[in-house]
């Protein structure tokens, strides 16, 4: 590593004040504290003197999220042969995968890393370190189809207005991959629901298969027909049609485990999400016979364990619902926004069938309530003091 470093002292000094770049000393600081610790601290204010860094932190998140990134790809490869009626070995599948999910994954980077570069140029202040993951959360929350303009255009609004209008990273009050997905989501709804946007089911002439083909996701599925084919190991183990990272639990539950054992992922938030959702599963489990339509029954009647497992629920409590920055910040604020979190994703799924994937609202939701739940936290640890404060002088 001497070399790069020496390489970076090098050019240093042409990027500093008085240099012929010195207006792109942001880049250079990005890319130089990407490689190495940087040797400067705090000095001012409360802070905690660590080896590890932001950039550091979201490294780790972005290594929790390789093994649904990885399975994602090899998916996409077995959906499409499966779709074709195809016998290929699983590295023709991963290979297939990795030419439609790298590109997405690259413009993903490049375009929000561009738009990072620019406002850290125009605002001359250090690069944000929050694209690091959310460049990897966008292709995963996304259509294998979906073209690379929109992901794109979605990069673009998610650093924009999700976070650069509020300040940055640390000062945003959504969360950025969320944001991109809800902007795609609603500007261009045909490529982000229905059977084929889920599965390439493209030849390599160009031409698609038989149109009697379906690639429901299990939500859809009971959405059009009140009920689903797929079976519930196969939704655990994640060889079912989906958005590129959320279909696999079990590639989901090894991030998870590393946020974890890192700490780095909160275990109250991801834990609360998984009994409100449970609650909420288990309230619609009592009154399914009272439904008022066979479809909302269909929906109201799944077990409620199988809505921990479907859909995005399992993606979005791991590692959206988890986000520092736009999550409660308090102990018992996260209790009660984890807990909404997956009471309210089950909810919408079920009361809105025609918008079967409710966790993205629910969670963007509770990033927007976050802040007044950390009030009311506080307020009530105040009064609470106050009272044992007057106990004692009494």
């Amino acid at each position: 590593m001497n070399i790069f470093k020496n390489i970076l002292n090098s050019v240093k000094p042409h990027f500093e004040k008085g240099g012929k770049w010195e207006k792109l000393y942001p880049v250079y600081d990005g890319f130089a504290t990407f490689l190495f610790v940087p040797k400067h601290t705090t000095h001012s204010g409360a802070h905690i003197r660590d080896g590890i860094d932001l950039k550091r932190t979201m490294i780790t998140v972005v290594l929790a999220l390789v093994p649904a990134l990885l399975f994602g790809m090899w998916n996409v490869g077995y959906q499409h042969y499966k779709a074709l009626g195809e016998t290929v070995g699983f590295w023709d599948q991963f290979l297939f995968g990795a030419v439609k999910v790298l590109p997405m994954v690259v413009v993903s980077y490049a375009v929000g890393l561009g738009v990072e570069f620019a406002f850290c140029v125009i605002k001359k202040h250090q690069i944000n370190e929050g694209y690091l993951v959310t460049g990897m959360l966008i292709p995963l929350i996304m259509p294998v189809d979906i073209p690379l303009w929109m992901v794109a255009l979605s990069c673009i609004f998610a650093v924009v207005i999700g976070k650069e209008v509020f300040g940055g990273t640390g000062m945003n009050i959504l969360n950025p991959a969320l944001t991109a997905r809800a902007f795609a989501f609603f500007a261009y709804p045909t490529y982000m629901s229905g059977d084929k946007v889920w599965i390439n089911t493209s030849t390599q002439a160009g031409q698609s298969v038989v149109d009697g083909y379906s690639g429901a996701t299990a939500l859809g599925d009971l959405a059009v027909k009140g009920e689903t084919s797929l079976q519930p190991i196969d939704m655990f183990l994640g060889t079912i049609p989906g958005s590129i990272g959320e279909t696999s639990t079990v590639a989901i539950l090894i991030g998870a485990v590393m946020l974890l054992w890192t700490g780095i992922g909160s275990w109250r938030i991801m834990l609360s999400a998984l009994l409100g959702g449970t609650a909420m599963g288990l309230i619609f489990n009592w009154f399914a016979p009272y439904a008022i339509s066979p479809e909302q029954q269909a929906f109201m009647a799944v077990p409620f364990w199988q809505h921990l497992i479907m859909g995005g629920f399992a993606f979005g409590v791991v590692f959206m619902a988890t986000d520092p920055v736009s999550a409660s910040q308090t102990f018992r604020g996260k209790w009660i926004y984890g807990f909404l979190a997956g009471f309210l994703g089950v909810m919408i799924r079920v009361f809105n069938p025609a918008y079967p994937e409710g966790i993205m609202l629910a969670i963007l939701f509770m990033n927007v309530m976050a802040p007044l739940i950390d009030h009311y936290v506080i307020e009530a640890n105040v009064k609470r003091r106050k009272k044992r404060l007057q106990v004692k002088v009494a």
